[in-house]
């Protein structure tokens, strides 16, 4: 089992710290005020309830609700102070040797109407910016040791498919398999809390679905849905059973240390129709060519074009990535401390890639009335194209 120190190192937090300072001056900005957890935890190692103002240059101050001892024994920024309500934010600035920015930055693409109302009147004579972007394109670089995190979640997630192969059974139900499943992953240090940064995001664990299950649409952006078990969940495992020659689809994230790795397998009791066996392996062969093409430089809607080109190619227009008018526009997404980060390979996205860039490829198909096959791994974009970090072989496992 993985077993670290799990506060981040503080020439970690140091160097996060520095090279946004260093994107707040190149836009002019004052300061920010980190609001949502898991920025604040980026930038600070704790997501104990506080404010995180960073000025555009010097000691970043953490001003904490609750709870202060923990944020102190968590985080390695050297000014943490108690925080009595927000209210109090602008004099506790003001008693820190802190001067009123004419422009603060705030993570607006998450930030509620009511608490921006609140904080603009707190700052009634600063700018408020949106530094959202900015944030969001610096987490999506790893460092070596987010490298190493995520490198070991997805030797998890590897752990957690073999386990599945062995329990997987005819007559059981999506969500027994599941749960036990689950349980598993709990075992080897899964986190429970998997974090989406859209509004509204869920998502508990993943997709565990079988057959037609599995290709049941739903609300969530993602190319599978599930009939899941009541409406007010919408997505995921439900009652369906398991029963051969059917494809049942283990699309599991496996969060460690805050970290994030997505995987895709798909498993089958006494095998496949020769029509979805075919369809599985053009998935990965799909795999395979993006993962020579997605080089630094490359712009993420090229790669989607192509993945179009050689899905459509292959007489599977219809069925990539969903069916009908709703389906997904994307084949691929960033993963880190949350499942939906930068970069999107979606269409026409100008975004480029970078190295050190985490990508979550996932091209599948959704066959109505008969389930899904594809596969999902966890990427690092290398001056050589994507490295795979799941090792869990990509072909259809037999039961």
């Amino acid at each position: 089992m993985f077993k670290t120190d799990t506060n981040v190192p503080a020439a970690e937090i140091a160097g996060r710290i520095s090279r946004f300072q260093d994107a707040l001056r190149k836009r002019q900005i004052d300061a920010a005020l980190i609001l949502q957890n898991t920025d604040r935890y980026y930038f600070s190692g704790t997501i104990q309830q506080s404010h995180l103002y960073i000025p555009a240059s010097g000691d970043p101050l953490l001003m904490v609700y609750k709870s202060l001892n923990r944020a102190r024994a968590e985080s390695s920024v050297e000014r943490i102070i108690p925080l009595s309500s927000p209210s109090k934010i602008y004099s506790t600035l003001r008693d820190h040797g802190l001067s009123r920015p004419e422009r603060l930055g705030m993570e607006l693409d998450v930030l509620p109407v009511n608490l921006f109302k609140r904080y603009t009147e707190l700052f009634h004579n600063s700018e408020i910016s949106d530094i959202s972007t900015d944030i969001r394109m610096q987490r999506a670089v790893k460092s070596d040791y987010e490298l190493d995190i995520i490198s070991h979640a997805a030797h998890l997630s590897d752990q957690v498919a073999a386990h599945a192969a062995t329990i997987i059974q005819a007559g059981m139900t999506e969500l027994e398999l599941a749960g036990q499943v689950e349980a598993y992953a709990r075992k080897l240090g899964h986190q429970g809390i998997v974090r989406m940064r859209m509004w509204g995001g869920e998502l508990f664990y993943g997709h565990l679905m079988a057959g037609p299950s599995a290709a049941v649409p739903s609300y969530m952006a993602s190319p599978t849905g599930g009939s899941a078990v009541n409406p007010a969940v919408a997505q995921g495992a439900g009652f369906s059973l398991l029963k051969p020659h059917e494809p049942i689809l283990l699309d599991y994230v496996f969060a460690l240390n805050g970290y994030i790795s997505d995987h895709t397998r798909i498993f089958a009791l006494e095998g496949l129709p020769d029509d979805l066996l075919a369809a599985h392996a053009a998935m990965i062969e799909l795999q395979e060519t993006l993962k020579q093409a997605a080089k630094p430089g490359i712009k993420c809607g090229r790669l989607y074009d192509m993945a179009m080109e050689l899905a459509s190619g292959r007489g599977y227009r219809d069925n990539f990535m969903g069916c009908g008018r709703r389906r997904i526009r994307f084949i691929g997404h960033g993963v880190g401390l949350e499942l939906d980060e930068f970069p999107v390979i979606s269409k026409a996205q100008e975004m480029v890639l970078e190295k050190g860039m985490v990508i979550a490829l996932e091209p599948k198909l959704i066959f109505p009335e008969r389930g899904v096959v594809g596969v999902e791994n966890t990427h690092v974009v290398t001056q050589n194209g994507l490295r795979q970090l799941g090792q869990f072989p990509d072909a259809l496992t037999i039961i």
